[in-house]
């Protein structure tokens, strides 16, 4: 037992070790190398964006990157800051302040551990897929509003938090627009895109940060161009090791922030099970998804205190990964020493880089998580996907992404509940039962594959889950059919389990007629339901002779009482 628990826990590291080569070796050290270089420009943009500092950004992608390849259950997953976060910690931070942020980051590691440890993660990826897309195309829109005034320098110091408030604001001051500034944004965007044309393994963010931070240096130095915002204009650069900062935890403040490390929570889980799903597409292997949940919780309780922001598997770093022919874990670790060299060694020149450049570089990853092509197939499918994906989408926009993440899980249960009402059928039967199609019974009755029933008996079949959605219809049933058979028969052989508000129908329908002096009898009961039922009063209101395994032993029984109640009446007379 011990045994089967430590292996569904252990982290593919552990196991890709036992035969790690040299030539696995040279494969993650190119692939980390290019990865760590790659992930340079986005930590830094994903950590302004989100409100704090850049090199807290490169942190989290050092520290969390570490941990999520030491720990995860995926071998070419890369963890680190992720836009999708953007929009979140960006509100907890002006809301709470850097410390708020430390604890609903801490609060989210904990719940994403017991996610882990209590093997959710396969339940987690059953969240509707036009619910996920909603999400992340409002993210994307939203990141996309944010970058406005860098990308064209309009110079705004208080930037709205709502959408609309926002846009307007941008209207109102698009006369100051700053045209060097503009003119780096959108080449910075050229670049970005021209390099993917040219090749897919050469980091167009990375080339594009380069060039516009070279050629805005020379624009400064020697043309007396001054307009060029840059990250030294408005960041103090660290370029130390991150200190360990105690977090002050106590009741009021975890029960402030708790809504917001939930969404932090569910939004990492989503994404890194995500991140995983697609990497096991490109290299057909299978990840461990609780294990990557205990890794991204023990990521995001240790990152914040070294000054780090919410971090989840990121997608793009890990196809990055898988292109440049990453086998292992090794690479992701190799990638996060590549970070700590660039903030040790070369984070003194990050204070170069134009805002404008970043605001371009973020403009793509926005355009890149949209998925618009996604957005518009999913609309076309059905109105409930239609309805389900502007409701999400407009939430993340409009309102917040904590509600929208509420909101979207509750509609992925309703929709669930739906799904799994529909797919219960409830029929009913008085004459005669075909079982030509049927193998329930291990008794061999191949010349007689019609079973005839008796007078006064009623067969109701149930095919599916009897939960609570289908207890109320079952009921319902009965009472439209008003009938008063002598016996009724309730055959579950397609009855999976039956919860808590199931049994208690069943339990008031048996109380009922045994009132009316109606027998019901249970057939085809399965061991799961079976041991439900014993937990009930079901047994002792019909007996433990009228729980039947098959159809078979169920009519014999429906004969005998039938026969009883005959002679008795008989008798009587």
């Amino acid at each position: 037992m011990k045994l089967d628990i430590l292996k569904a826990y252990q982290p593919a590291l552990f196991v890709a070790l036992q035969d790690y080569n040299r030539e696995k070796f040279t494969a993650d050290l190119l692939a980390g190398v290019i990865v760590g270089i790659v992930a340079l420009p986005l930590a830094i943009a994903f950590g302004i964006a989100s409100g704090v500092s850049p090199e807290k950004g490169i942190y989290t992608a050092v520290i969390a990157g570490f941990i999520v390849s030491f720990l995860g259950g995926s071998n070419v997953q890369i963890g680190g800051p992720t836009g999708a976060f953007i929009v979140i910690v960006y509100g907890i931070v002006e809301n709470y302040g850097a410390e708020g942020l430390a604890i609903a980051t801490v609060l989210a590691g904990i719940m994403l551990l017991l996610m882990g440890f209590l093997k959710l993660g396969s339940v987690i990826q059953y969240i509707p897929y036009p619910i996920v897309v909603g999400f992340t195309s409002g993210i994307a829109l939203t990141i996309f509003s944010t970058q406005i005034n860098d990308l064209f320098g309009l110079g705004i110091e208080k930037i709205p938090s709502d959408f609309f408030q926002k846009w307007t604001s941008y209207f109102q001051h698009f006369n100051q627009i700053n045209l060097w500034a503009a003119l780096i944004g959108i080449v910075s965007i050229i670049i970005i895109q021209g390099t993917t044309k040219i090749s897919k393994k050469i980091p167009g963010s990375l080339v594009a940060l380069v060039v516009m931070t070279v050629g805005a240096f020379l624009l400064k130095k020697y043309f007396g161009i001054q307009g060029i915002e840059t990250i030294g204009d408005r960041f103090t650069i660290d370029s130390r090791l991150p200190e360990f900062k105690p977090i002050g935890l106590d009741l009021t403040s975890v029960r402030t922030l708790f809504p917001s490390a939930f969404t932090i929570a569910m939004l990492g889980a989503i994404e890194s099970l995500l991140s995983a799903t697609v990497a096991d597409g490109a290299t057909g292997q299978k990840h461990n998804s609780n294990m990557e949940l205990v890794a991204q919780g023990a990521a995001n309780i240790v990152t914040p205190f070294f000054g780090g922001i919410p971090a989840t598997g990121a997608i793009a770093r890990t196809m990055t990964n898988i292109n440049n022919g990453g086998k292992t874990p090794v690479a992701g670790i190799i990638h996060a020493i590549v970070l700590l060299f660039v903030v040790l060694f070369l984070g003194d020149l990050t204070k170069h880089i134009p805002m404008a450049c970043l605001a371009g570089i973020l403009v793509i990853v926005s355009y890149n998580m949209s998925e618009w092509r996604i957005f518009v197939a999913q609309a076309k499918q059905s109105k409930s996907n239609l309805a389900v994906l502007i409701t999400t989408f407009t939430l993340t926009v409009v309102f917040d992404l904590t509600i929208a993440i509420e909101i979207g899980l509750l509609l992925a249960v309703f929709l669930f509940l739906k799904r799994v009402s529909e797919s219960t059928r409830i029929s009913v039967i008085s004459d005669k039962l075909d079982l030509s199609k049927e193998t329930e019974s291990k008794i061999i009755h191949s010349e007689k594959d019609i079973l005839y029933l008796p007078k006064n008996v009623d067969i109701y079949e149930i095919e599916g889950p009897f939960f609570f959605g289908v207890a109320n219809r079952f009921d319902e049933l009965m009472r439209e059919l008003g009938e008063r058979p002598q016996i009724r028969i309730i055959r579950m052989r397609k009855v999976p389990f039956i919860d808590s508000t199931g049994l208690k129908n069943l339990e008031d329908l048996c109380k009922n007629s045994r009132k009316e002096k109606i027998q019901v009898i249970l057939s085809g009961v399965n061991d799961q339901v079976r041991s439900s039922l014993y937990k009930s009063n079901i047994p002792s209101i019909i007996g433990d002779d009228n729980i039947c395994s098959d159809i078979h032993l169920a009519l014999e029984r429906a004969r005998l009482l039938s026969a009883r109640k005959n002679n008795s009446h008989s008798t009587e007379n």
